[in-house]
């Protein structure tokens, strides 16, 4: 929208549609044109950010990157000119400069992936599904195993992180490895990322669509559209669903394990937030609202794991940092005495010194992560304290 700086009075609304402008780059005065970012103008997939401008009039609107892809941009500090940074998350980059008309001056970049697919290594599949409401798409990652075999069964992990301030996939860009989301497919299962509703990028209805239930919280679209991919995929095995996630994921793994314990078997929370009134309120108040009260139990209290844990079947292992000034290690002992209470077998790694990342501990925990799925969903027993370590650069290797 355009104001009068001197009154507050609108002047004109400059851009409008079904998509969302997500941050302008530049303002030029002279020629009263702006230069913004925008997501799901574009076919396709509504998570790829274009670079557009427009004039202040709102006429002489131009998409300056007409590709296909999640475009990240940098401007020249002259502003005449752009580097785009575009790629897909199964398309490697190209980096080209233009001018501000989105003319190609010349191209700077192309990645060259050849090594890495010399080592086996493939691209995640780009998935759609239906939401829980049969209507909305969703968007996703699907990660199969190199020596993938499409006449097997294979157990399904889903990664999950439920915003609505985030996403399970991240970055839409190409990125070689997505956490250990590769490492987990190669020990044998398919593991799938999907953006669950409520999440961010697309619209204000959109991101609504669990405000006031974050317990809820993109749970039944994971369900839904695993089930979804089973039908189109008939290698996925809906008898062997796994699901785990760090912080915002710990609190959703631990509810889906409560929330759906026949659908999933095997969950790994990490640092949950299992109970929003012993967390930050600018995420409970901002996605749940503010504290009320109907027959005398509150909205928060509804939403609090602990208060499901009874309903625990498969098998759960719990993980936190004792030192965590994010997520207060007590919203994980609330689960952990819950489960107790209910004569639940649980397990439980603890990190004496560690914040809400583990630091150091990273390695040690993403073993016991693959060891528990490795043991628990596809039925091997892993190797004993297997160690994690770099592998040499082979280009560094003296010959």
């Amino acid at each position: 929208y355009l104001y009068d700086a001197t009154t507050g009075k609108l002047k004109n609304q400059i851009t409008k549609g079904n998509w969302m402008v997500t941050q302008l780059l530049r303002v030029d005065e002279k020629k009263r044109e702006l230069y913004f970012l925008a997501d799901g103008k574009e076919p396709g997939n509504p998570y790829f950010t274009h670079f557009y401008k427009t004039g202040f009039d709102g006429k002489n609107f131009k998409s300056l990157t007409p590709e296909t892809g999640n475009h990240r941009i940098t401007l020249s500090p002259s502003g005449s000119y752009f580097v785009d940074d575009y790629s897909q998350p199964d398309v490697p980059d190209v980096m080209v400069l233009r001018n501000m008309t989105g003319k190609v001056i010349a191209t700077l970049e192309k990645s060259d992936v050849s090594r890495l697919k010399a080592t086996g290594w493939q691209p995640p599949k780009p998935i759609t599904v239906k939401a829980h409401d049969g209507k909305t798409d969703l968007y996703g990652l699907m990660f199969t195993p190199t020596h993938f075999d499409a006449t097997k069964k294979y157990p399904v992990i889903v990664y999950i992180y439920p915003g609505p301030q985030g996403g399970s996939v991240g970055s839409w860009s190409f990125i070689p490895t997505r956490g250990d989301d590769e490492a987990l497919a190669e020990l044998g299962f398919v593991v799938v990322e999907i953006e669950g509703t409520s999440n961010p990028l697309r619209s204000k209805s959109y991101q609504d669509m669990n405000y006031g239930n974050m317990a809820e919280n993109t749970l039944s679209d994971q369900v839904t559209g695993v089930c979804e991919l089973a039908q189109e995929f008939n290698y996925l095995d809906t008898n062997r669903v796994g699901i785990w996630g760090h912080s915002g994921g710990g609190f959703a793994t631990a509810r889906a394990m409560f929330t759906y314990p026949e659908f999933f078997k095997v969950g790994i929370s990490e640092s949950g937030n299992h109970d929003n009134r012993e967390y930050e309120d600018d995420w409970g108040e901002r996605y749940i609202g503010l504290l009320t009260y109907s027959n005398g139990v509150s909205n928060y209290e509804s939403q609090a794991n602990q208060n499901y844990a009874k309903n625990l079947k498969g098998k759960l292992l719990l993980a936190h940092g004792m030192m965590d000034d994010n997520v207060p290690p007590y919203n994980t002992l609330l689960v952990v005495e819950a489960l107790e209470k209910a004569n639940k077998d649980y397990d439980l790694v603890i990190f004496p010194n560690s914040h809400h990342g583990y630091g150091s501990y990273s390695f040690y925990m993403m073993r016991r992560r693959w060891d528990y799925f490795v043991k628990n969903l596809l039925g091997v027993q892993p190797p004993k304290e297997f160690e994690i370590k770099y592998a040499p650069d082979p280009r560094n290797t003296v010959k």
